[in-house]
């Protein structure tokens, strides 16, 4: 190669990422769609996901679950809720505080959103064995935790 050829950098990890966060969202709302699922998209239930976990929690408190910035998950919310599939409540004893519930329509919703979860880790991890599915997630975790602590360089 000459020196005036550009060469790509080392690691195609995150762009690899990214192409995976995107092709995957697409075939999960297509799987959505196809369970009759229509009420919200891939991008919302990664927050339904965290309040089918753990409901009633407060704002900070899904924020970081979901590792969204608190006005993304804002604007968010302000669809949910529109839609009908999440209320916010502010407790009589701290107006302050605001917490985030599911609302009885979207608990319905729990198994066959399970359903296609499961429909989606086996497409995801087709020919994986079990080790190299503990490995990948583990990595996985590992540069999450490096993106989420900061450089000291």
């Amino acid at each position: 190669m000459d020196e005036g050829t550009p060469t790509a950098p080392e690691g195609q990890g995150g762009f690899l990422l990214g192409r995976v966060h995107h092709v995957s969202r697409r075939v999960l709302g297509r799987m959505l769609r196809a369970h009759g699922i229509a009420e919200f998209n891939p991008g919302q239930g990664r927050i339904l996901f965290a309040l089918w976990q753990a409901d009633d929690v407060t704002v900070t408190d899904l924020a970081r679950r979901t590792s969204l910035e608190k006005s993304t998950l804002t604007r968010m919310l302000d669809r949910l809720e529109a839609d009908g599939l999440v209320r916010r409540d502010r407790p009589a004893t701290d107006r302050r505080t605001v917490r985030v519930v599911l609302t009885p329509r979207t608990r319905a919703l729990l198994t066959t959103f399970t359903e296609v979860s499961a429909e989606m880790s086996a497409i995801f991890y087709r020919g994986f064995s079990a080790e190299e599915i503990q490995a990948f997630e583990g990595a996985l975790v590992r540069i999450l935790d490096n993106l989420a602590t900061p450089s000291e360089t």
